[in-house]
């Protein structure tokens, strides 16, 4: 998606990333951007806002975290799938934050897992 239009408040007490990340998550939830929609490089989305390009690759690793992109290499950065597929990629990366503070590897979560669907 090449005309992707952000407006970001440069007086704002809140970082720059937090906007940008806030403004992609309310595109998707309004239905502006819808899965398989791809995002400007971050490249060129960092020149068209005027941000550090680390602030937009902040943004989209934190939004790709929490299941909202997905990034394919050098395919670029796509919106995830349908909302069901969104919660639970956030339910998995919760799932694997808390196991691993808890010193459980992955093979012990997966069997974990596998008795749990029973």
């Amino acid at each position: 998606m090449s005309d992707l239009v952000i407006h970001l408040d440069p007086d704002a007490a809140q970082p720059p990333f937090e906007q940008l990340k806030a403004r992609i998550a309310a595109m998707v939830d309004n239905g502006t951007l819808r899965a398989g929609d791809q995002l400007p490089t971050v490249r060129r989305l960092a020149a068209d806002l005027g941000l550090a390009p680390n602030t937009v690759a902040r943004a989209y690793r934190e939004l790709e975290q929490s299941g909202l992109l997905d990034t394919r290499g050098r395919s670029g950065t796509f919106v995830s799938g349908d909302q069901v597929h969104q919660e639970a990629r956030r339910a998995a990366v919760d799932f694997v934050v808390r196991l691993r503070a808890l010193g459980i590897g992955q093979t012990e979560a997966l069997d974990l897992v596998r008795r749990s669907f029973g």
